[in-house]
């Protein structure tokens, strides 16, 4: 995993304990919002890469 995504995540798990503490700004609502999607994505794409990848063979 490359070093930007685990920064991602790392800031996500962030404001998940900030929202079920204190509570989180329009601002930070917005910016946990962009880093999901973020995530998704890039989820997204490593899950396809790995489907390409796979070769079927025939039993018989």
């Amino acid at each position: 995993m490359s070093d930007s995504m685990e920064k991602t995540i790392e800031r996500i798990n962030e404001l998940a304990r900030k929202a079920k503490t204190v509570g989180l700004s329009d601002a930070e609502i917005d910016e946990r919002n962009e880093l999901r999607k973020k995530y998704i994505e890039a989820f997204r794409g490593n899950l396809k890469v790995q489907l390409d990848s796979i070769k079927f063979t025939d039993e018989e």
